[in-house]
């Protein structure tokens, strides 16, 4: 029956074999060094191209270089809090056994990318804007993420079993998850010091080719990056599970 169901649609075969957590730790030894490698590469053409290659811009001279840190760190942010959401909807309705894990791993991950996100924000704000930080949609927003980030992690350790603690920091994953869109169109919703969509809008992207290739290279290393480190933390987390499950029945046979 199941290789029925398997060869009837064969990407729910994909997941369902992907529950197995042996088989889900040999994929991923496997891709980490390629994408690691990939990673690599990446950070290095884009930070050549960012930082050496790409024309300086006509206002903020050289600190629009702190770009090529700073927005590719701002997508990975809500791409990784994307993760926790896509995880916690999945444990919700199908309970894949994959999902708590992969979102116990993706959570400190985002967490580093938001706070990236901010702290280069301000180093760029502050030649550009003259502050360091006003309370305007964009900025508020993320921040917000970033504490839905601890949020996640405080709530995932809060309860000692482990069943309730996945259940409520998936449902914690989904609501915030409402954070997302206000992220993306702040700038088109409200007023802010930030200047509106000009890589992901509709149409030809108002970046000069010049800037955007660094900017696409860097993003791709950032992604290449957050893999990395998730299938790392989901190959941890899945082994320290497998040996606290071992060494409970190993207290239970010796009572």
């Amino acid at each position: 029956m199941a290789d029925a169901t398997a060869t009837a649609n064969p990407s729910g075969g994909f997941w369902h074999r992907l529950a197995n957590p042996a088989r889900f730790q040999r994929l991923a030894g496997w891709l980490t060094p390629w994408l690691a490698a990939a990673a690599v590469g990446l950070f290095a053409a884009g930070l050549y191209f960012g930082l050496y290659a790409s024309p300086i811009d006509y206002q903020q001279k050289d600190n629009v270089r702190i770009m090529y840190v700073h927005v590719p760190a701002a997508w990975l942010a809500m791409m990784s809090y994307s993760t926790l959401a896509i995880a916690g909807f999945v444990l919700l309705v199908w309970r894949h056994p994959l999902a708590d894990v992969a979102g116990v791993a993706a959570a400190p991950v985002g967490a580093a990318f938001t706070f990236l996100a901010l702290v280069t924000g301000a180093i760029w704000g502050q030649p550009t804007w003259g502050t360091w930080w006003v309370w305007d949609a964009r900025l508020t927003s993320v921040l917000i993420l970033f504490f839905l980030f601890l949020g996640y992690i405080a709530l995932r350790n809060a309860f000692d079993e482990p069943e309730r603690a996945a259940k409520a920091a998936a449902i914690l994953g989904l609501v915030g998850a409402v954070n997302l869109p206000i992220i993306k169109f702040s700038v088109d919703w409200w007023n802010t010091l930030h200047q509106p969509a000009s890589v992901t809008r509709l149409g030809t992207p108002a970046i000069d080719p010049a800037m955007l290739r660094p900017l696409m290279l860097m993003a791709g290393a950032y992604m290449c990056l957050f893999t990395v480190l998730v299938l790392v933390r989901m190959r941890l987390e899945l082994t320290r599970r497998r040996i606290d499950a071992l060494q409970s029945a190993r207290a239970g046979a010796i009572e």
